[in-house]
């Protein structure tokens, strides 16, 4: 247990920190706007890129892996939608949200810096193929949706525009796209740049997670919604153990790539959530709330994941030979 605690209490502890220091300080939530910049616009980016292009090219192009993962993600989704819509008796726009906060995981500022602290920069590239494609399918879903639900007014090729403007100018696909683009071509940047890179890689990380120990103390919970009964439960449990379930079904994976895939799954509920709740109007402190409660949960979740892994009891395949 001690080889779990050294790494999850590290990234948990940087959490920990950014949320103490924000209740301590006091500063506005303004104040998070250069510090965000830093590390969407040039921090995760370079360590995408400077990881991706140096990984040879026939590994990058997992379709089977990618739809795999794809396909259980989105069946989370559908799942949650449905219980939302059928039992809950929500609206649409309050069903999407509901949904993505339990199939949109952190993988964004948290999956990086667990999956390659916990593999090595060998599980850097699944964690890029399942960033990038999950976001493309979240981005794709989310507005779409909130077309059907009526508060998004835009027409069809008006929001077809969007979609497509968020898939590609999103700094995380930009560098996926010129990572791959320089493993194609085994590119190799000059050493100022590279070193460059490195340093940015480096920072982004411990700079990641102190941000979103920073969002959590802006956003403080005022009640636990009702809703968060089966949210929590499909976004920590149901999802990695599916996840699990469906790679080992699916095919036959280099074993990094599914304990990293399941990981990633057991992540908890991303802070883009909270934002597209911003954006539509819809069930804004409830999602600030799923994120607050399953990024605190996760700490006993996903430190027990890790335990299963590295003491060897979970397989990398549930169907070998199959």
């Amino acid at each position: 247990m001690s080889d779990i605690a050294a790494l999850v209490l590290p990234l948990f502890g940087l959490i920990f920190l950014g949320y103490l220091i924000a209740k301590i300080t006091k500063q506005p939530e303004t104040a998070m706007g250069w510090l965000n910049t830093f590390i969407i616009y040039a921090a995760l980016p370079s360590l995408f890129f400077k990881l991706l292009s140096k990984t040879p090219v026939e590994k990058l192009a997992s379709w089977d892996f990618i739809a795999a993962n794809l396909l259980v993600t989105f069946s989370i989704f559908v799942v949650v939608l449905l219980i939302a819509l059928l039992i809950v008796r929500a609206g649409i726009a309050e069903g999407t949200i509901l949904g993505l906060a339990a199939a949109y995981g952190n993988i964004g500022y948290m999956g990086p810096a667990l999956a390659i602290l916990t593999f090595g920069e060998i599980a850097a590239v699944p964690v890029a193929l399942i960033f990038c494609f999950e976001n493309v399918m979240h981005f794709t879903v989310a507005p779409t949706m909130m077309a059907f639900s009526g508060r998004e007014k835009r027409g069809a090729f008006s929001l077809i525009q969007e979609i497509l403007k968020r898939v590609f100018f999103h700094p995380f696909i930009i560098a996926t796209i010129i990572g791959v683009g320089a493993a194609i071509i085994q590119f190799e940047p000059p050493k100022p740049v590279e070193g460059l890179i490195n340093y940015l890689a480096q920072a982004a990380a411990p700079c990641a997670l102190f941000a979103m120990g920073v969002s959590l103390a802006l956003r403080p919970l005022k009640k636990v919604p009702i809703e968060l009964g089966y949210v929590v439960p499909a976004n920590l449990l149901l999802h990695p153990l599916l996840m699990y379930i469906g790679l080992s079904w699916a095919g036959d994976f280099d074993p990094i790539w599914v304990y990293t895939a399941v990981l990633l799954a057991a992540l908890p509920t991303a802070t883009n959530v909270f934002v597209l709740a911003q954006q539509y109007g819809v069930w804004i402190e409830r999602a600030s709330a799923a994120i607050l409660v399953t990024t605190v949960s996760s700490i006993v979740t996903v430190s027990g994941l890790l335990y299963l892994i590295t003491s060897g009891r979970l397989p990398a395949d549930l169907f070998p030979g199959s």
